[in-house]
C-alpha cells in the first residue's frame, strides 16, 4: 500500500497564512478581508448603499449613498464595530466613520 503522506510537506492552509502574515502583506490583506467583513455583517441591503469601504490604520471610513441610512447606522456604530472585529476575530477596527 502506498504512503501518500509525505514528510516535510506543509498543508496548503498553513502555507497561506503563513504567507498572509508576513510583516508587508498582512496590510494589504486586512484590507480586503475588511470589505468582505463589512458585506457579511452589514448584509446585502446596506452593501447596496455602500459605495466605499477603506480602512485607514485602525479607523474603517464607510461612504454611504444615502444620509438617511448612514443617521440610522450611525447611531449603532459601537455594536457595528463590535460585530466586524467578532467577524475578523481580532481588534482591527477601534473607530467608524460614516460619510
Amino acid at each position: 500500500m502506498r504512503n501518500n503522506k509525505k514528510d516535510g510537506f506543509v498543508n496548503m492552509s498553513e502555507a497561506l497564512n503563513d504567507f498572509k502574515s508576513q510583516k508587508k502583506l498582512s496590510r494589504g490583506f486586512l484590507k480586503v478581508d475588511i470589505n468582505d467583513a463589512w458585506k457579511e455583517v452589514m448584509g446585502p441591503g446596506i452593501e447596496s448603499y455602500t459605495t466605499q469601504v477603506k480602512l485607514n490604520g485602525d479607523k474603517l471610513i464607510v461612504s454611504l449613498s444615502s444620509s438617511v441610512l448612514r443617521q440610522e447606522l450611525s447611531y449603532g456604530r459601537s455594536k457595528i464595530v463590535t460585530n466586524i472585529n467578532e467577524h475578523m476575530g481580532k481588534e482591527v477596527v477601534k473607530t467608524l466613520v460614516l460619510k
